[in-house]
């Protein structure tokens, strides 16, 4: 992200200038770097634990995963979304910003799968992974549904409830998983 802000504007003074401008491309960059951040300063507390977070992890298409979090708990490919001061509504299969409807869900449902595929492809076992949406400085959080197909918690409750979650891994698997996803040769593909 912050590649992709310095490419929209290289003038640091314009850049700022721009962050602060109503509807401006940088503003939105820049929104979603903070959310990135908030979410990785969370994710980093279940560090020492039996977890393991990367961040930023670039595709060879370009593309990158915001977060996977690797730990007793299972794999989590985690999405932030930083909606400041606005009402987030999730649903069964939809989520709603102020009421409108977003692709939230099917993105991170779509990026988990492939996720899934890549590291199982290396580690030459399933590696089953769940899709999370980290929600960052919403008014308002509302989630519907027992066993939603993604989780979608509030920033501040990330690391509390991924640490509480029932193990599916043990130590040697979590190891594993974390040397496969290290290398930049897993996400070639």
């Amino acid at each position: 992200m912050r590649r992709k802000i310095l490419e929209l504007q290289p003038n640091p003074v314009l850049r700022l200038i721009e962050r602060w401008r109503p509807n401006s491309e940088i503003r939105s960059w820049s929104d979603g770097l903070t959310g990135e951040l908030s979410t990785a300063r969370r994710l980093n507390r279940l560090r020492g634990r039996g977890w393991f977070t990367l961040h930023a992890i670039q595709w060879a298409s370009g593309a990158d995963i915001d977060h996977l979090v690797i730990g007793p708990a299972g794999v989590f490919s985690i999405n932030s979304k930083r909606h400041r001061g606005k009402t987030v509504w999730y649903g069964d299969a939809a989520m709603t910003v102020n009421g409108a409807p977003t692709r939230h869900i099917a993105i991170s449902q779509s990026e988990a799968r492939r996720v899934s595929r890549a590291l199982s492809r290396r580690c030459g076992v399933d590696v089953p992974v769940r899709p999370v949406i980290s929600v960052v400085h919403a008014a308002r959080l509302t989630v519907k549904g027992a066993n939603p197909p993604v989780l979608v918690l509030a920033v501040e409750d990330l690391a509390r409830v991924l640490s509480g979650l029932s193990p599916k891994l043990s130590t040697d698997q979590v190891a594993h998983i974390y040397g496969v996803a290290r290398s930049a040769e897993t996400w070639a593909g």
